[in-house]
């Protein structure tokens, strides 16, 4: 694991996508990108909006080639964590050079796809490396499977994040399958959630950010202050032409949390979650 950062934290954004258009594409893929989303153009970014700290997340178009998240971890160790997309298989060496270079999950991008079965033998012993390293598994699924996912990951002793609010629809209201499942799981404290991707809850943005700022009041008692953080989700793939940063630092504001909750939301969780 890289050293700890001397820079003072002042604010983590815990989900963010680094690529360059040049780079060889997943054969199977929901998105090509026709620009760069470079590491300066993300720093900038952060710098420009107070924040200090952020965790690459390997977008699903590269597969598992994290070749381009991990050069961009030896460019800024002290300020970066990542989250990388890897197989089964994968050996613990290679994990390990990993995680010495300040990776410290693996996600699971799991829109569309077949769910995966974690009781057969090549995941389990994945998942027991990914405990013996005390990395996550962060899911990016539909919310009525997170719960039947979520629980057969838990007997490993993972920490499992969730993805952007959980995926739910935001026009089916709080009580739709899967999110109050979400909501009884938050108590257990072994799962995370990212209050991200406001605009992807497929409603309409006024009906998103509805959703969202009930759903907060929610998570904050389910999962506690100490069990969210938030992500800008940037450079906000399939939504550039309409979402920018500025868009999700005042959707985060909109979002009316407490002082004390948005310092736990945007330092001290992210701090210990994603150890920096």
């Amino acid at each position: 694991m890289v050293d700890t950062c001397t820079t003072p934290i002042t604010g983590v954004d815990c989900h963010a996508h680094v690529f360059s258009r040049e780079l060889e594409l997943a054969a199977v893929r929901r998105y090509t990108p026709d620009y760069d989303a470079t590491l300066a153009h993300y720093l900038e970014h952060l710098e420009t909006h107070g924040l200090s700290h952020g965790v690459l997340v390997q977008p699903s178009f590269l597969g598992n080639d994290n070749g381009y998240l991990l050069a961009a971890l030896r460019q800024a160790p002290g300020r970066l964590r990542g989250v990388v997309v890897v197989e089964p298989g994968i050996s613990r060496a290679v994990l390990d050079d990993m995680a010495r270079l300040g990776v410290v999950g693996v996600r699971l991008n799991l829109m569309g796809k077949a769910l995966p079965d974690f009781r057969e033998t090549a995941w389990k012993a994945f998942l027991g490396d990914l405990a013996g390293l005390g990395w996550h598994v962060e899911l990016h699924a539909p919310v009525n499977a997170l719960p039947a996912l979520i629980g057969q990951l838990m007997p490993f002793g993972v920490q499992v994040v969730i993805d952007h609010f959980g995926r739910p629809d935001a026009r089916l209201g709080l009580d739709q399958p899967g999110f109050a499942k979400l909501l009884e799981l938050g108590t257990g404290g072994q799962v995370w959630m990212k209050v991200s991707g406001i605009y992807r809850l497929a409603g309409t943005d006024r009906e998103n950010l509805e959703f969202a700022r009930s759903a907060m009041a929610l998570l904050e008692q389910s999962f506690g202050p100490r069990r969210l953080v938030w992500g800008s989700d940037w450079p906000h793939t399939q939504h550039e032409g309409s979402v920018g940063f500025d868009t999700v630092m005042q959707q985060l504001q909109a979002l009316e949390g407490s002082a004390h909750l948005m310092h736990a939301l945007m330092v001290e969780t992210p701090r210990h979650l994603f150890r920096f």
